[in-house]
């Protein structure tokens, strides 16, 4: 059987394995943390430059309508007059 100090010694060298294995985890965790920071940084620009062309888009159409509707009330105006 053995000794106290075996198994003490043991013991010591099994939390120092486990100290070990949880500070390699803990980096691990914040390496992910960053990595998922610098994507989601990514995504937000994408989504941002999206907003601006689909405000773009809305200002566009909306001037087209504008030209549309100032055009067929002319053509009405015409209508009435002939």
């Amino acid at each position: 059987m053995p000794s106290i100090d075996e198994r003490v010694s043991y013991l010591e060298s099994r939390v120092e394995e486990h100290a070990r294995g949880f500070g390699k985890l803990r980096d691990t965790v914040l390496q992910l943390g960053l990595t998922m920071n610098r994507r989601f940084d990514a995504v937000d620009s994408r989504v941002d430059a999206l907003d601006q062309k689909v405000d773009r888009f809305r200002s566009e159409l909306s001037a087209g309508i504008l030209a549309l509707d100032q055009k067929m009330s002319r053509q009405f105006l015409w209508i009435l007059g002939v």
